[in-house]
C-alpha cells in the first residue's frame, strides 16, 4: 500500500510539471514576438549632423549657460579675426552683451572684414559642417565648418528665435539684412527674410543672435577671453560693451598684420598608414613616384626613389595597385626618409616681439621673454610652439603662476587639466630656473606663461576646441620652448639675487668706512676725510653692481 501511494504521488506531480510545461510552450509559440528584422529595418533613418549636435550640444561647449555665452562669443570673434587677415585688413571688432532678461542675452559682434556674399550667408551661418577650411592644411582658427553655425542652432533652441546677419562686400554695394533659422532634420538653412538695409560701413559682417546665458566673470568669462584675445593678437582692435553698461577698449598694439599662411602639402614624417592608404587609393592612374612627389612637401624625385628602394617597391607601379605589406613597407620607409623639416611658411607664430608686446597689454611686470621653436611635425602636420613669461611687478606672489594656453591665436579657457600645454608646464622643473613649485603642479610666484601652438590643424580633444590632445612630438616642443625661457628667466633671477647681495654688502661697508676712517686717522695720524675717500675709491673693486639688461635681453 505505501508503495503504491507514493507511486500515485509521483505520477500526479509528473503529470502537474508535463501540464505546465505543455502551458509554457503553448504560450511562447502563440505569443508575438516584441520585434521582427524586418519592423526594426523600418525604423532605421539617417540622422542629420544638425540633429546630432542638437541632442550633444555639450560637444560643442553649450555645456551651460555661463559656457555657452563664452562659446558663442568666441565663435563670432573667431570668424571676424580669420575673415580680416585672410583679407589683409587691420581687424577692428567690436562685441556688445545687453541682458534682455528672463536669463536672455542679446550679443552683437561686427567686424570691418571683407563681408560675405549674399548667395553664402544662408550656408555659412546657418549649415553645420560647411566651411573653406576643413580640406586645407594652412592654418586657421576655424576649421570644422561647425563654429558659427552651432552658436545659431543653440539660440533657436533656446530662445526660437532666429539670428541675423548684415553683410557687405565694399563700399558703394549693398548692405544684405539676412534672417534664418537651421532645419534640423536636413541641417539647412531655412532663410525667413532678405533684405537690403542701409549700413554706414564701407564693409564688413554684423551677426546679432539671442540666447540663455549665464554673464560671469572670472577666469572663465567673456572678458577674461577678450583680454587674452589681444594677448595673441596684438594687431587688434577690440571694443567691448558688457551686459553692466560698462565699455572697454582694447587699441592695437602692432599695425603690422600676421604674414599670410601659405597652404601646403602633408609632411612624410609622422603620417599615419591609413592616411596613406587613401592617398594610395585616390591616386587614379598615378605612380607611387608620383604621388609621393606632387601629394607631399619636401619629398624630391631622390627622396622618393630612395623610399622606394627601402619599400622594396618599384616607382613606376600604380599606386592604386597597392595593398597589405606593401603599403606598410612604404609608411616604414616614408617615416625613416631623411627629408628636410615642414616649411615655416605654412604656420604664421605670433613672434618672439610681438608676443612680448602683448604681454605688456595684459601685465605691468618687471621682466619679459619669449621663444619660438623652429617648425616640427606630428602625424604629417607642420606645427610650431612659442612661449612667452612674464615676471615680476603687480603679479601676485603667493599664487599658482597665470596660465594661458592659446592655438592659433585662440584662447583655450576649460579643461587645463586635459590639455598637454599644462602637462607639459606642470612636468617642467621650475625649481632649477629659481620659482617654487609644489609637485606636479604649476610654478608658484609673480608669473605669467603663455604658451601658444600654431598649426595647419590643432588635434583638439573635441568638437569645442577646448584643450589640445597629447602627443608626444607637441610635449617634446613645449618643454623646449618652456625650458628656454625658463633658463633666460633665471639668469635674470640669479642676477637679481646677485645684486641684491652686492648692494647687501655696498650698505655694510659704507656704514663703517666712516667709522674705520676715523680709527685709522687717528692711529695713522693722518686726515680721516683722506681714508675714507681712498676707501670709497677702492669700492668698486670689491662690489659688483651689475647694470640692468635693456629689453632686447628680456627686461623691461
Amino acid at each position: 500500500m505505501r508503495f503504491s501511494y507514493s507511486l500515485m504521488n509521483d505520477l500526479m506531480n509528473d503529470n502537474a510539471l508535463r501540464s505546465s510545461l505543455e502551458k509554457e510552450e503553448a504560450f511562447s509559440s502563440f505569443s508575438p514576438r516584441r520585434a521582427t528584422a524586418k519592423s526594426m529595418a523600418t525604423r532605421q533613418q539617417e540622422i542629420s549632423v544638425s540633429e546630432f549636435f542638437a541632442k550633444n550640444r555639450h560637444l560643442l561647449g553649450f555645456d551651460n549657460p555661463a559656457k555657452a555665452l563664452l562659446t558663442a562669443v568666441k565663435e563670432a570673434v573667431d570668424n571676424s579675426l580669420d575673415a580680416c587677415e585672410e583679407a589683409g585688413l587691420l581687424p577692428d571688432v567690436e562685441v556688445s552683451i545687453r541682458e534682455v532678461g528672463g536669463g536672455r542675452f542679446e550679443v552683437i559682434v561686427e567686424d570691418n572684414g571683407p563681408g560675405v556674399v549674399k548667395d553664402q550667408i544662408p550656408k555659412i551661418f546657418g549649415k553645420l559642417l560647411y566651411g573653406s577650411k576643413f580640406h586645407r592644411l594652412k592654418q586657421s582658427r576655424g576649421q570644422q565648418g561647425i563654429g558659427i553655425s552651432a552658436v545659431g542652432l543653440y539660440s533657436q533652441l533656446t530662445t526660437g528665435k532666429p539670428i541675423v546677419i548684415i553683410s557687405k562686400v565694399g563700399r558703394g554695394r549693398p548692405a544684405y539684412q539676412t534672417t534664418l533659422r537651421i532645419d534640423t532634420k536636413r541641417n539647412q538653412p531655412q532663410v525667413i527674410k532678405e533684405e537690403v538695409v542701409p549700413w554706414d560701413k564701407a564693409n564688413g559682417t554684423r551677426i546679432k543672435f539671442e540666447l540663455v546665458a549665464v554673464y560671469r566673470g572670472g577666469r572663465t568669462g567673456v572678458e577674461a577671453y577678450l583680454e587674452q584675445t589681444v594677448v595673441a593678437n596684438p594687431h587688434l582692435a577690440l571694443v567691448f560693451h558688457s551686459s553692466k553698461g560698462e565699455t572697454r577698449s582694447f587699441p592695437r598694439v602692432s599695425n603690422q598684420l600676421p604674414p599670410e599662411a601659405q597652404e601646403v602639402k602633408q609632411h612624410p614624417h609622422g603620417i599615419e598608414v591609413g592616411t596613406l592608404l587613401h592617398l594610395l587609393q585616390d591616386a587614379e592612374k598615378r605612380t607611387l613616384k608620383q604621388v609621393m612627389m606632387e601629394d607631399f612637401s619636401r619629398v624630391s624625385a631622390k627622396v622618393a626613389e630612395d623610399v622606394c628602394r627601402a619599400a622594396q617597391v618599384s616607382p613606376r607601379v600604380l599606386a592604386t595597385s597597392l595593398e597589405g605589406d606593401e603599403v606598410q613597407r612604404i609608411h616604414q620607409a616614408l617615416s625613416q626618409a631623411k627629408v628636410m623639416a615642414p616649411s615655416a611658411l605654412c604656420v604664421v607664430p605670433i613672434g618672439e616681439e610681438l608676443l612680448i608686446d602683448g604681454l605688456k597689454r595684459q601685465f605691468n611686470a618687471e621682466f619679459y621673454t619669449s621663444s619660438t621653436r623652429p617648425p616640427s611635425v606630428y602625424r604629417g602636420n607642420p606645427f610650431v610652439i612659442e612661449v612667452g613669461l612674464a615676471y615680476g611687478g603687480d603679479l601676485p606672489l603667493d599664487e599658482p603662476a597665470e596660465m594661458m594656453r592659446f592655438a592659433n591665436r585662440v584662447p583655450l579657457q576649460y579643461q587645463p587639466k586635459a590639455c598637454v600645454i599644462t602637462e607639459a608646464v606642470c612636468q617642467t622643473n621650475w625649481k632649477s630656473y629659481q620659482i617654487s613649485q609644489p609637485k606636479g603642479s604649476l610654478p608658484v610666484g609673480p608669473l605669467a606663461i603663455a604658451v601658444h601652438l600654431a598649426s595647419v590643424w590643432v588635434p583638439f580633444t573635441n568638437e569645442a576646441k577646448e584643450a589640445i590632445a597629447h602627443y608626444d612630438e607637441l610635449m617634446r616642443e613645449i618643454k623646449l620652448a618652456v625650458q628656454e625661457c625658463g633658463r633666460k628667466l633665471g639668469v635674470y633671477l640669479r642676477a637679481q639675487a646677485r645684486s641684491q647681495n652686492e648692494h647687501k654688502r655696498l650698505g655694510i661697508f659704507q656704514r663703517y668706512i666712516p667709522e674705520v676712517a676715523v680709527a685709522l686717522g687717528h692711529l695713522l695720524g693722518i686726515d680721516d676725510a683722506d681714508v675714507k675717500n681712498v676707501f670709497q675709491n677702492a669700492l668698486p673693486r670689491f662690489v659688483h653692481l651689475g647694470g640692468r639688461e635693456d629689453h632686447n635681453h628680456g627686461f623691461a
